[in-house]
């Protein structure tokens, strides 16, 4: 597993980096990431980071300078019972993180419409990557 150092969040992750991370459902109640609900993709006003978070790698292959916008088949990603799939739309757009406390990991994505930026979160459940 990457862990975070000079240069981590460019470190090209994969799903088996991913179900090595701990389950949400082992986060301690007192963590500092226990008030984040995002099973599935949820909206936040800006892009988490440090102290909270530790940067791990990211989803996005650096030679791909544009990623498949095609979906895990047969699922809707904003589900919170959608899979983790790295390589369809939006996880390989992803960044990765993790609590700085107790290591539960999170995604990061950023959507650019239009007219606006949605910057979005969703817990790693290891059972969910595909």
């Amino acid at each position: 597993m990457t862990t975070a150092s000079p240069g981590a969040a460019d470190a090209l992750l994969t799903a088996a980096d991913l179900r090595q991370l701990p389950p949400p459902d082992r986060t301690p109640a007192g963590c500092d990431c226990a008030h984040l609900h995002c099973a599935g993709w949820e909206s936040i006003a800006q892009p988490l980071g440090a102290p909270l978070l530790r940067a791990l790698g990211t989803l996005r292959a650096p030679d791909d300078d544009e990623p498949t916008l095609s979906e895990w088949p047969g699922s809707s990603y904003w589900s919170a019972e959608a899979p983790v799939a790295p390589l369809h739309f939006p996880y390989n757009r992803c960044s990765v993180w993790a609590c700085a406390a107790c290591g539960r990991g999170f995604l990061q994505y950023t959507e650019y419409g239009g007219y606006y930026v949605d910057h979005r979160l969703r817990q790693v459940d290891p059972a969910r990557v595909v």
